[in-house]
């Protein structure tokens, strides 16, 4: 059993939903981003979503790209990323890598797998790498006790959704929208039928990502979900904060009124 499956375990005896956060590595600068994982860690997240930095990330809204751009510019790559995490590894929750498949493609698969689980990252999400084309990668993840995390959407198909239950370790990404990553005003409706649909084909997490934005709609979605992960909301902060002394803090000030929200034991959990 690893991090994220310990993790998970921990949450449901205490009869709660995970949060996690998400940000860009290297969005505004590396030191930036280390700082903000210790206060986001300070700040009561169960685990953290990290994406790498990638000039074309066909999933993510405009918020978020621009994070990539920022990133991009200071030129940080994996190898600057992992040796961060590796540094940090013994003082932060389990970290997530959100990565798109070139970088790991460019890696190499095998020393990628290794060098991701030697500097703490215990799972990874690869948004444009489909459950069915990922037999190899998912094989050298797996020797190496990595979780590999797959998406699931509103309009993924009845197989689709059977390919990633199958194939995802650690939980189940359910983007509550179809599209791409972005705040929004107000949840989708059904979405709570629509994690009951996949809760019975699986024992395994489900968290659900994509247009969660503030305390109210975690609060409503950690009540039938396995966790909720918040990203949007927190880039435009550091984006807002970039030339202040206070990001760091005004991230995890964000960040605290979120895990508020989770301390809760909720009656449908019982």
């Amino acid at each position: 059993m690893n991090k994220i499956d310990q993790t998970f375990k921990k949450l449901r005896n205490e009869f709660r939903a995970a949060l996690i956060p998400f940000i860009v590595a290297g969005d505004p600068d590396l030191t930036a981003t280390e700082a903000l994982l210790l206060k986001m860690a300070e700040a009561g997240a169960d685990m953290i979503e990290l994406g790498v930095p990638f000039s074309e990330p066909v999933a993510d809204g405009p918020t978020i790209r621009a994070a990539h751009r920022r990133a991009l510019q200071n030129g940080v790559g994996l190898k600057e990323i992992l040796s961060m995490t590796g540094r940090l590894m013994d003082r932060i929750p389990p970290l997530i890598l959100m990565t798109y498949f070139k970088p790991v493609s460019e890696y190499g698969r095998r020393d990628f797998a290794k060098d991701c689980k030697g500097n703490g990252i215990e799972g990874v999400i690869i948004p444009d790498l489909s459950p069915e084309e990922a037999g190899k990668w998912i094989d050298e993840a797996r020797k190496m006790d990595l979780d590999t995390i797959f998406l699931v959407a509103p309009d993924s198909s009845p197989v689709r959704i059977r390919w990633a239950v199958r194939s995802s370790r650690g939980f189940i990404y359910y983007a509550s929208v179809t599209g791409i990553t972005g705040t929004r005003e107000r949840l989708p409706e059904g979405l709570e039928t629509s994690i009951g649909r996949i809760k019975e084909q699986t024992k395994k997490p489900v968290v659900v990502g994509f247009g969660i934005s503030n305390s109210e709609q975690v609060k409503e979605v950690s009540r039938f979900a396995d966790g909720v992960i918040v990203g949007s909301a927190i880039v435009k902060i550091i984006e807002k904060n970039i030339n202040t002394s206070s990001l760091v803090e005004r991230a995890g000030h964000f960040v605290s009124s979120l895990t508020e929200v989770l301390m809760v034991t909720w009656p449908d959990k019982t």
